[in-house]
């Protein structure tokens, strides 16, 4: 009897019982040839191995040859691209490609690079050169947009194509977001510079509180929404109102809209830029606030009197030194209750500066004096806290006091918690409440700013010495916002944000309050998990998670095998996979 390939086999054997329930049995059997008969011979019961195994049995004695994994295949490379593939999938969703360029070209896939790595790994532009560039790469970024082999000055390049095409696709997001009688939301911010030399840095008002390096001023336009729409850098020493006049034109010319209202803080939309340049333009309305000491002129006038605000924090006033306007003044408990623990931390402060001055000039050995050694010490501390205009100082050639000043502390704390909305919306468009929440959607541009500076996108360092390439990293930083922004949208189930915003806002007992969360934040927070189970991320903790499906190369070791490259990605985790159902994307495309 001859033992042939595919004598032996593995039978299945099904056997039905009377409960109803069939039984499957796995047997390990030859066949062979008796005369004219084919017979089976039973060599084993293997039913009790795994089931995957006894097809691996199977499959063996089929012919098929079987190797260990690890000694079959070895990992090339393996790159992080699950956060590449969801941040660029929403990049495609939302249009931000074809926004930037209808066609594709090298120039539009670069411009896409440095926008996703401010989001992704920002860094210089070297940096992210080597972020794409196939032997360098940490990401699959570079892959996924044909960019394996970019150079610095490549990007550098595309730099300047922006630059020229940045007022054609800030038109288009004016057309896409903005209309006719749209409100828009203008602030101003300012960001160090750290280059050796550029025309736009100059010294002026440091937000940052750097002091030693000069500035770039930069102001930012958006929608009602906080969506940005506009991006435009003046040079640092550039005050706040005098760059209005440059968005009035931008919105009226370039944007071509007719009837809009622009909300701008109370240093930006001054009393001189309403006259000089406001009223000057048909259709433009504005909503700002008062600067305190056109609120102290109300107070001192009785307009405001502590009697508006028995009975709500929100009343209507009138006053002939704004005619044709409406004044919304608003009380906020809560903000004057902060701005009295804040000063008296403040004179507290203070006088912990002044208070060894005092001692100085009174201790028995080598006491301080003179008026002019006093003065100095004194000009040195006095107003490091901006307090200096509520002490009287008494110095003398032999000693120092001080003492607060009550009467102008008093007429200050009068105002706490004050604020006076001024607008020349009729109320047939804006109701005073909604005026009011419309000063108060300057939060939004803030929160640009926030994000643009320190959060994600980290605009800082600036290092670029021409001016245009200054210009176009703030705008590659703000089209990276843009992004960023619906991508916080669609993930704000998965976040530590509010996806109930609306139920938190129906909470509030009133605009002038401060905002709610909603029950489903406030759960969030509580528990660190999200309705679904999953945890609570923030932004970046989620795109390091994401970042974990790795995308691996893997090569053939057996030659009998071939030797043809392929690769694979990691399994998703169900949380995973939720983030990009979230971005209505397919995880497996």
């Amino acid at each position: 009897m001859s033992r042939k390939k595919g004598s032996f086999h593995v039978a299945k054997i099904s056997r039905k019982h009377k409960n109803g329930k069939t039984y499957h049995s796995y047997l390990l059997r030859r066949s062979y040839r008796q005369g004219n008969k084919v017979k089976h011979q039973t060599l084993g019961n293997i039913s009790h191995l795994p089931l995957e195994i006894i097809e691996m049995i199977r499959a063996t004695l089929k012919g098929e040859r079987f190797i260990q994994a690890s000694k079959a295949f070895e990992v090339v490379r393996s790159l992080p691209h699950g956060h590449v593939a969801a941040v660029l999938g929403m990049t495609r969703c939302i249009g931000l490609d074809s926004l930037i360029a209808s066609r594709p070209c090298k120039e539009r896939s670069c411009v896409l690079a440095m926008t996703l790595a401010r989001i992704l790994s920002p860094g210089s532009k070297l940096a992210t050169a080597r972020e794409l560039n196939s032997e360098t790469a940490s990401c699959t970024l570079g892959e996924e947009l044909g960019l394996e082999a970019v150079y610095d000055n490549e990007l550098y390049q595309a730099m300047d194509w922006l630059q020229k095409r940045q007022r054609r696709i800030e038109n288009k997001l004016a057309k896409k977001h903005l209309g006719e009688g749209s409100l828009i939301l203008y602030d101003v911010t300012s960001s160090y510079y750290t280059g050796a030399c550029c025309a736009l840095a100059q010294y002026g008002h440091d937000r940052d509180k750097n002091g030693s390096c000069p500035i770039i001023v930069y102001g930012l336009l958006c929608s009602e929404k906080g969506c940005p729409i506009a991006v435009e850098v003046f040079t640092g020493n550039t005050a706040d109102p005098k760059t209005l006049s440059a968005q009035i034109e931008k919105i009226r010319r370039r944007f071509a809209i007719k009837r809009v209202v622009l909300v701008g803080d109370r240093g930006m939309l001054t009393s001189r830029r309403i006259e000089q340049e406001c009223r000057q333009v048909e259709g433009l309305d504005w909503i700002t606030a008062l600067r305190a000491p056109a609120v102290a002129a109300l107070v001192r006038q009785k307009v405001i009197q502590p009697g508006l605000f028995d009975q709500t924090d929100l009343a209507r006033i009138d006053s002939p030194d704004y005619p044709g306007e409406r004044l919304i003044v608003c009380r906020n408990p809560f903000l004057a209750e902060e701005r009295k623990r804040k000063r008296e931390e403040l004179f507290a402060a203070t006088e912990k500066l002044l208070e060894p001055i005092v001692k100085a000039t009174g201790r028995p050995q080598r006491p301080l004096k003179g008026k002019d050694k006093i003065g100095l010490r004194v000009g040195k501390v006095i107003n490091r806290y901006k307090m200096a205009k509520h002490f009287e100082l008494r110095i003398t050639e032999e000693s120092f006091s001080f003492e607060r000043i009550h009467h102008k502390i008093a007429s200050e704390a009068a105002l706490d918690g004050l604020y006076v909305i001024r607008t020349s919306v009729r109320e047939e468009r804006l109701s005073d409440v909604s005026t009011v929440q419309a000063y108060k959607d300057l939060s939004k541009v803030e929160r640009a700013f926030r994000c643009l500076k320190t959060v994600d996108l980290k605009v800082r360092p600036i290092y670029h010495r021409k001016s245009d390439r200054v210009r176009a990293h703030l705008f590659i930083c703000m089209l990276a916002y843009y992004l960023e922004r619906h991508l916080r949208q669609r993930w704000a189930p998965l976040l530590f944000e509010d996806h109930d915003k609306a139920a938190g806002q129906a909470q509030r007992c009133s605009v002038v309050a401060a905002a709610q969360p909603s029950q489903k934040a406030k759960g969030k927070a509580q528990s660190k998990r999200t309705e679904e189970g999953f945890a609570a991320h923030s932004f970046a903790t989620l795109l390091k998670d994401l970042g974990t499906i790795a995308r691996n190369r893997l090569r053939p070791l057996d030659s009998g095998i071939g030797d043809h490259e392929f690769s694979m990605e990691t399994k998703m985790t169900a949380s995973q996979r939720h983030a990009f159902e979230l971005l209505k994307l397919n995880p497996s495309a």
